[in-house]
């Protein structure tokens, strides 16, 4: 008789929704001065790019709809996988009863259901994360475009992106416009002045199930 493998922890279950609960990075912290500069004479200045992502309402909105699905699919995921081990444990249990044929026959079914809900697990993992991706292109654009009105109004040649790690070691505190940016950024989202260039992640969509 062929063996057969035990789903629950082939699948690792618990990890599911990894990817979900956890798409924000960490916030770092920009070395900075506090003596006072002119932002009109140099007309440059720069944001934290995790604070302004993390902090910013279609963000949090959406990545908590992620989280829901990538949920949602944990216990669905889970649901077919103790029904199939316990397919797998009757069969053992009864398999003496059963002719050659038969055995073979129930064998070959089984293995096509445990590569069938293996598969699904790669498709919802596949799906969560190209959810996860398709957020954060759109964020970039919307935080972008609002930029690109922020700096006419006032009167900024540049915007620097500041990220733990990046390019970016040293600036004067008083250039930091990651508070206003967040504020200004909201309140466009609120008032329907901001929104995705496409569709927000399809957080009720189903991953397709392989044949069990």
């Amino acid at each position: 008789m062929k063996k057969i493998t035990t789903i629950i922890s082939a699948l690792a279950v618990a990890g599911l929704v990894a990817v979900a609960c956890n798409p924000s990075a960490p916030e770092g912290e920009v070395s900075v001065s506090t003596e006072d500069v002119d932002i009109s004479d140099l007309k440059v200045a720069y944001i934290v790019t995790d604070s302004v992502i993390n902090n910013f309402t279609y963000f949090k909105e959406q990545s908590a709809a992620i989280a829901e699905k990538g949920k949602k699919y944990e216990g669905e995921l889970t649901n077919r996988a103790r029904g199939f081990e316990q397919e797998v444990q009757n069969f053992q249990n009864t398999a003496n009863s059963m002719t050659i044929n038969q055995q073979r026959a129930k064998q070959e079914e089984l293995v096509t259901k445990e590569r069938n809900l293996v598969t699904y697990r790669e498709n919802i993992m596949q799906e969560l994360s190209a959810d996860e991706n398709k957020l954060y292109n759109e964020v970039y654009d919307m935080i972008q475009e609002y930029l690109n009105t922020y700096a006419a109004e006032n009167d900024l040649e540049m915007i620097l992106s500041y990220t733990r790690g990046g390019g970016v070691w040293y600036a004067n505190k008083s250039l930091d416009i990651t508070d206003a940016v967040v504020k200004g950024i909201n309140e466009d989202y609120e008032n329907g002045e901001a929104a995705p260039t496409e569709a927000a992640p399809a957080a009720t969509e189903e991953a397709s199930p392989e044949g069990e």
